[in-house]
């Protein structure tokens, strides 16, 4: 896609300081660094969000999304990691081609993240688990 800022880092068109590359995945700094060590993995081929990779790309992004965290853990003496990864307008992506945030975290680094706990009873939860397990088991997991 001529448009997509990772297309181009990915085609060498626009500079990115790239710490990994095979051939199915980038890594490169996010140039907005939430905390130092800041990454962003992505798979090389135009893919818009997860429901179009393939389950052999998805392995091919998260391996290299745990080597990548695995080295910044150490070189940022992080604390903790935070992997992030955001699909759609709704659910905060705001560039639409597959990759996933790498942020090293320590503690009161000022990094928060809202998650209002709803706490359904167990009868919803298991009525929505079996919406689930109906669609994968009628084999339309890949569709949306």
């Amino acid at each position: 896609m001529s448009s997509c800022i990772f297309c181009k880092i990915i085609a060498g068109e626009v500079p990115a300081s790239k710490v990994f590359e095979d051939a199915h995945t980038i890594a490169f700094m996010d140039l907005g660094q939430v905390n130092p060590g800041h990454v962003i993995v992505a798979v090389k081929p135009h893919v818009e969000n997860i429901y179009g990779l393939s389950d052999d790309l998805a392995a091919a992004v998260f391996r290299t999304a745990a080597k990548v965290a695995r080295a910044v853990k150490a070189t940022m003496h992080a604390q903790g990691m935070t992997l992030l990864q955001a699909n759609e307008k709704a659910g905060w992506q705001t560039v639409f081609h597959f990759h996933l945030h790498v942020v090293p975290r320590h503690d009161n680094d000022g990094l928060t993240f809202s998650w209002p706990v709803k706490n359904p009873p167990p009868e919803e939860l298991e009525r929505l688990a079996a919406k689930v397990r109906q669609k994968l088991a009628v084999g339309s997991n890949n569709a949306v």
